[in-house]
C-alpha cells in the first residue's frame, strides 16, 4: 500500500481571496492574497505535486461560492487539484470534475448520508475523498461550526467500509495554530482503516513533516499532509521539501 508521501499546499478561498483561518474560526482570518491563481502557480513552481483547495464560503454556506477562483486555479496549473467546501450534492461534485478537479472532498454530507458516500465511492473511486474534521475526538460539520456525537475514529471505520479510497483527517484544535500535528489522533485514524489517509492541521516546521513521514513505517496508509500557514509564513520552504 505504500506510496510517495505527498505535500499538499493549501489554498483556502474566502470572498475570492487566499486566506487562512485559525482553528476554523470565521472571525480569525488572515488574508494572504487576492489572486488564487498566482498562489497556485507559486506552489507548482516550487515543486508541489498536488494542491488542496477549500471553498470556505461554501463550507459555511452549504454550497460552493468560489467557482471563479477554482476555475482560475485549474487554468493556472498542470498538477492535480483536490477541492472541498460545500460539496453536498452529486451535481456539485460532477460540476467540479467537469471543470478539471481531480479529487472532490465531501465532509458534512458524508456524515449525514452513508448511502451517498457509498454511491460516490462506487461511481468515482479515488476521485472522491471524505474529509473528517475532528474537535476533541468528535466529528465537526458545516464548516466546523457544529460538533457531532460521532467519534472521528468510528466515522473513519464506517467510511472505510463504504469503499472510500482517501480520508483527509483534520484536527481542528491544531489547524492554523503552528503548534504541531496531533500525532496520536492521526495514528489512531490510520490504525482504524485500510484506505489512504492525508493528515491536516498544526504543521509548523520541517521536523513536523519529517515526523509524519517517519510514521509511514508503522502507518503505511498515511500518504500525505496538507500544509497552509507554515508555507505562507515562510516557516517551511516547499522547494526544500520537494527538491
Amino acid at each position: 500500500m505504500s506510496r510517495p508521501f505527498l505535500i499538499y499546499p493549501a489554498i483556502d478561498l474566502k470572498g475570492g481571496k487566499v486566506v487562512r483561518l485559525q482553528q476554523g474560526r470565521a472571525d480569525a482570518v488572515t488574508v494572504y492574497g487576492d489572486d488564487p491563481a498566482a498562489a497556485a502557480r507559486r506552489w507548482e513552481d516550487e515543486g508541489a505535486r498536488y494542491l488542496h483547495v477549500v471553498d470556505l464560503d461554501g463550507a459555511f454556506d452549504g454550497e460552493p461560492r468560489n467557482w471563479d477562483s477554482v476555475r482560475a486555479i485549474l487554468k493556472a496549473v498542470q498538477i492535480p487539484v483536490q477541492l472541498g467546501g460545500g460539496m453536498r450534492t452529486r451535481a456539485q461534485i460532477e460540476d467540479a470534475m467537469k471543470m478539471g478537479v481531480t479529487r472532490v472532498v465531501v465532509g458534512t454530507k458524508a456524515c449525514e448520508s452513508p448511502e451517498f458516500v457509498r454511491t460516490l465511492a462506487t461511481d468515482y473511486g479515488a476521485h472522491v475523498a471524505v474529509g473528517i474534521d475532528a474537535r476533541d475526538g468528535f466529528v465537526a460539520v458545516k464548516g466546523w461550526v457544529e460538533r457531532t456525537t460521532l467519534s472521528a475514529v468510528d466515522f473513519a471505520r464506517q467510511i472505510d467500509q463504504l469503499g472510500v479510497k482517501h480520508i483527509i483527517f483534520t484536527d481542528i484544535a491544531t489547524d492554523g495554530t503552528l503548534t504541531g500535528p496531533n500525532y496520536a489522533a492521526i495514528r489512531g485514524v490510520c490504525a482504524a482503516v485500510k484506505c489512504f489517509v492525508i493528515a491536516s492541521g498544526g504543521v509548523s516546521e520541517l521536523d513536523d513533516v519529517r515526523q509524519l513521514e517517519s510514521m509511514t513505517q508503522e502507518s503505511p496508509n498515511l500518504t500525505g499532509v496538507i500544509i497552509g500557514k507554515a508555507l505562507y509564513d515562510g516557516r517551511i520552504d516547499l522547494k526544500h521539501l520537494e527538491g
